[in-house]
Parts: structure tokens; sequence; C-alpha cells
């Protein structure tokens, strides 16, 4: 068991902060007088009591966090911090299940964007403060966040950072320690956070939506506070803020950062994956206007592409947030955009999927393979950004994509085998495996996941946890090899 104290230490410390978290719901929730107060302070109470107990326990461990530790210690955090982060919200709704409350703090912390709750504009500001701040905490990862701002911990932060980042920033250092990585990237974040606030405000928004919504927007998570999504405002200039701001929480940070260390915008241009990011949109929302145009019943051209735009943004990003009900498009329509949402996000951004960053490998192995087949003798390398391919990067995107596979078949057999229909299965493990939010027909945008029984809502709850940690980190953990001293 004292092999696991620098763990069980470490995850102490990052619930006190999260809990500590609270403390900006709960001022507010002070200061507007709506009624959630008692359940801000008995939650955070109890979170940071919890922390603190499992850091003094265990605090005189004097070994440091190996890569291994990291990966156990993001899964625990990962699994058993929506447990506080539910807190809140079931005080405050009594009614709500264990089930349903973990789900939608998970769905809150994993910027996946899909609820069971209704009335959403009924509830105080700060619930639904709370739930959007959970989006923006989660996209970039509460444990980056702790590494930013505890350096003196000594908990060996590069083996966390590793284990919690997606995509090339676990290649790539920005900075020579990790700590002012952290510190950079969360700097750029905030800074786009504030932005898309304010512009949110000048569009039209009311003071409180626009805190709230640009926490959903930057982190690319989808919660709002109408049951309608952005239907409710129907405002052209607030869909073209949300537009903007998605398109860049759906870059790479990494990429973003620099742009502001250099000064310059040359990262962007240089940057590999974007241009393929807007190439996916712009073709997509070309073509997917044009189709429903051809449909009688979807009104003039102009409307039409207004509403397909945003929702194409939406679901590629991987925010999830809604104008229309597509529910009523034809099902080629519906189901790509939520094939959109798999791939189109960059790596080091806050979207889910697999990431453009694979998407792009395993699109030029395939095309690799096929000359291959044609031309035995042909020497042909993968590259990406002009640069080959390591055999190791190579066989580690491809187990991932086979394991992506894997998951949404296994995890669409148990939602389906327990009694949900075909469809609403599958697009609910992808709406919840790429933390889009939103699938089809029960699971469709002017629904939400309250009908599914308590089984169902769980196999949502892991398959938006699987994801956010992309799959393999999880994983790692759940393997008996893992645990074999």
């Amino acid at each position: 068991m004292r092999s696991y104290y620098p763990v069980i230490s470490a995850f102490g410390l990052i619930l006190m902060i999260f809990g500590l978290l609270m403390g900006f719901p709960l001022t507010v929730s002070f200061f507007m007088h709506d009624g959630a107060t008692t359940a801000y302070d008995e939650a955070l109470v109890v979170t940071f009591v919890v922390g603190l107990l499992l850091w003094a326990l265990t605090r005189r461990s004097d070994r440091k966090l190996r890569t291994r530790d990291g990966f156990l210690l993001v899964s625990a955090t990962w699994l058993i911090t929506p447990v506080f982060a539910m807190l809140p919200i079931w005080l405050y709704l009594p009614d709500l299940s264990i089930t349903d409350a973990y789900f939608e703090a998970a769905s809150g912390l994993t910027t996946t964007g899909a609820t069971v709750l209704s009335g959403l504009d009924q509830l105080p500001i700060s619930i639904n403060l709370w739930r959007c701040f959970l989006h923006w905490v989660g996209g970039m990862g509460v444990i980056v966040l702790v590494v930013a701002i505890l350096p003196i911990l000594g908990i060996g932060g590069r083996q966390i950072f590793k284990a919690e980042t997606p995509g090339p920033i676990k290649e790539t250092t920005l900075t020579p320690r990790i700590t002012e990585t952290a510190k950079g990237l969360w700097l750029t974040y905030l800074l786009l956070t504030l932005a898309c606030g304010l512009a949110l405000w000048l569009a039209g928004m009311d003071g409180w939506n626009a805190v709230i919504h640009a926490f959903s927007i930057m982190g690319l998570g989808g919660f709002s506070t109408y049951d309608n999504s952005l239907a409710a405002f129907n405002s052209l200039p607030i869909e073209a803020v949300t537009i903007f701001f998605a398109c860049a929480a759906g870059l790479n940070y990494a990429t973003h950062y620099m742009v502001i260390v250099q000064r310059s915008w040359k990262p962007y241009r240089y940057d590999p994956e974007a241009k393929y990011f807007f190439l996916v949109l712009a073709a997509s929302t070309v073509m997917l206007t044009l189709f429903l145009y051809a449909q009688p019943e979807h009104g003039d051209l102009p409307g039409t592409f207004r509403v397909v735009l945003f929702q194409v943004v939406s679901m590629a990003t991987s925010l999830g947030l809604t104008t229309v009900d597509y529910a009523t498009w034809p099902v080629f329509a519906q189901l790509w955009i939520l094939f959109l949402s798999s791939f189109a996000a960059c790596s080091g951004s806050t979207g889910g999927g697999i990431k453009m960053s694979r998407a792009m490998i395993l699109y030029k192995q395939v095309f690799a393979e096929v000359l291959l087949a044609q031309h035995p003798a042909a020497l042909r390398r993968v590259k990406y950004s002009k640069t080959p391919v390591a055999d190791n990067i190579l066989h580690a995107v491809l187990a991932f994509g086979f394991m992506y596979m894997a998951s949404v078949i296994v995890l669409t057999l148990l939602l389906g085998g327990s009694g949900l229909d075909l469809v609403s299965a599958f697009s609910a493990v992808i709406a919840c495996l790429n933390n889009a939010g939103p699938g089809m027909m029960v699971v469709g945008p002017a629904q939400n996941y309250a009908p599914l029984s308590d089984f169902q809502t769980w196999v949502c709850s892991f398959a938006m946890i699987l994801g956010r940690l992309e799959i393999f980190t999880l994983l790692v953990v759940l393997t008996p090899v893992f645990w074999r001293k």
C-alpha cells in the first residue's frame, strides 16, 4: 500500500485545490442569493477535508512520482473527481439520482456537454456557472492546472503532464521547464476565454450568460443555461462569435501560445493540422448546405448556410451547442456532423475524438499501403509536416485507431444489449467518446440523456472519461499487468 502513497498524496492535493475552486460559484451564489449557497458550503468542506486527510496521511512519502504513477494519478483523478464535482448539483437537487449526478459532473469535467437535466433556465445562476466552469477546468486539464500553480509540490510534474496532455504536446516542450509550459498554456487559455466572454457580451448576451457560455465554448463543452441551447438567443452576432472562438479552441493551444510569444501569425501557417482543420470545416459546410438546400423544407440558401455552418463547427470541434434541432435533417446530414466530431479537432486542443494529426497519419498510411500493393518495390515513408513519422509513433497511431473502433463497437453493443435502439446507442457512444454531447434519436439535440437507464448512463459516463483520456491512459491502468509488482 505504501507504494501508492505518492499517488494518494498528490491526489489529495489536487482534491484540495478542486475544493477551493468551488469557492467561485459559492461566492456568486452568496452575493446573488440564488438559494444554492448551502450546497456549495457542504460540497466545498467535504471535498477539501477529504483531500486534506489523504494528503496528511501520506505526505511523508519521499518517493517521487514515476511515469507509471502518473497514469494512475490521472486515471484516478478523472474517475473520482466527478464524485466531488457532482456534490453541489446533487445537494441542491436531492431528487437527482447519484448515477445522474455523476454523469452530469463527468460530462462537465470531460467537456462532453451531454446532460440529464431539464429546466436549465430555472436553475440558480451559480449551478449553471458551476456546470460550465467544470468545462473550463476540464478543458485544459485540472492536473495541468495543479502543475502550473504549485511547482513547489515536487511530485513529478512531468510524469503527470505527459499522461494528461494529448497529441504533440507530449513530444514537444514549449519551454525548458514543465511548470512554465503549463503556465504558458493556461495563460493562453485564460486570455482567449476573457476575449470570448467580452465578445459574447458585446454581441448581446447579458453579463452572466457571457461568462458562463465563454467557459463552455473555450472548454468545447456544450452546456448552456437554456434547454434549447443557443437557439434561445436567436442571434446572428452571438452565433458568429461562438463559431470564431470554437474554431480557436479547436486548434492546438501550443500554436496559440507560440503566436503570443513570437508576436507573429506564422505559427498558424506552419501548423500542419490547421489547414486541414479549416478545409474539412469549409468542405463539410458547403456540401451540407447544398444538400439541405435541395430539400424543399429547409428554406432559403442564406438561412440554410447559417444553421449548417454553426452545426458543422459546433460538432466538428466537439463543442455540442446547437441553434436548431438537426434531428429534423436527413439521416445522412446527422451522421456526417457526428462523424466530424471523431477526428476534426486538432491535437493539443480542448476538443475530443482521435484528433486531426492522427487522422492525417492514418490516411497517409492507408495511401502508402495502397501504393505498396501496386508497386511492391516502392519505398514510401509516411510523413507528417514534411518529417518522416517514426515507426513507434506510426504503430501507436494504428493501435489507437484500432482501440477507438473496438471501443465504439463494444460500448455500442453494451447499450444495444441493454435495450437501447441501435441508432441511439451508436450515436450516444460516438457523442460521449468524442466528448461531443448530443447524439441522435433518444439522445438527439432536442432531447437529453435522462431517458437512459442507470446501466446505460454508467456506460456513457465511462465512454466520456475513456475519450477524454484518449483511451490508452485509462486502459493502461485497467490491465492486470499494470498492477503486478
